[in-house]
């Protein structure tokens, strides 16, 4: 084979394996992307399920009940330890939440603490 026509021939073979790696580049790189915004969606719905039963300022048996139970969800969905921490010390306190845990929770919640949570 004459040099002139591999080299023509050779040009745009590299030019397609090149484009396959970016192909796959964007395509591994648009993975990433809907991996961290579906991560961060089912942080901002679990965060949500936290702050709901806080809405009114106080917090029953009940509340403390789902709060607790969201512990879990909330560590696995990787919500923020501004969340994490009150749960986890309302969760651990039984009948006796701390004022301060309620307190973190409903500042971490973007709810103005009232002067002391009460529970119901």
């Amino acid at each position: 084979m004459n040099r002139p026509l591999v080299v023509l021939i050779g040009i745009p073979l590299l030019f397609a394996l090149a484009g396959c790696g970016q192909v796959q580049d964007a395509a591994k790189s648009a993975a990433g992307a809907a991996a961290s915004q579906a991560a961060t969606a089912a942080a901002d719905v679990v965060r949500g399920q936290i702050c709901s039963p806080l809405q009114d300022g106080q917090l029953g048996a009940q509340d403390r009940q789902v709060l607790s139970g969201l512990l879990s969800t909330a560590k696995a969905a990787g919500v923020p330890a501004q969340f994490v921490t009150p749960l986890e010390e309302i969760a651990k306190a039984g009948d006796q939440v701390p004022t301060a845990s309620v307190t973190a929770l409903l500042t971490a919640c973007g709810l103005t603490p009232s002067p002391a949570p009460s529970s119901k």
